[in-house]
């Protein structure tokens, strides 16, 4: 992996257009809220979606988390660009990743299926390859998580 101006990428990846995602890190007492969709329910991934056409990274982040949790972000910041792979498409990833606070507690809604508040040391959660290999480091090198 390399590390370039804020931008985590692997050199892994292979060619065609990257699945742009924007995405939310929420921690509360430690624990980073996951969740998973209902086409894949054993696989977790960070709060979040695809912007819509001309949508700004914030508004999809809004939007996103209103229609998948039924929160809004408190105070978003910028946290990483990340390039992987989508842990369903198996294609090149582009995840925009911002951490905030949130202003209720949050409710699966939409097409997600599960939500757990992880400290990312559960041997039985599946967490998706952007999860495991940018984020979670991220994290634990910032103290944010859990020990």
């Amino acid at each position: 992996m390399t590390r370039e101006s804020g931008v985590t990428a692997d050199p892994g990846l292979g060619g065609g257009e990257p699945l742009v995602v924007i995405a939310a890190v929420i921690i509360q007492h430690g624990r980073l809220l996951v969740v998973s969709k209902r086409a894949a329910p054993d696989v977790f991934y960070l709060p979040g979606g695809k912007p819509d056409p001309g949508e700004e990274p914030l508004e999809a982040l809004v939007r996103e988390l209103d229609e998948e949790l039924g929160v809004e972000p408190l105070e978003p910041r910028l946290l990483e660009h990340v390039e992987s792979v989508a842990a369903l498409e198996g294609v090149p990833l582009r995840l925009t990743v911002f951490q905030a606070g949130i202003d209720r507690a949050p409710r699966p809604a939409a097409e997600l299926a599960h939500m757990k508040w992880i400290t990312g040391d559960e041997p039985d959660v599946h967490l998706s390859p952007a999860l495991t290999d940018h984020v979670l480091p991220l994290l634990r090198r910032s103290g944010a998580l859990a020990p």
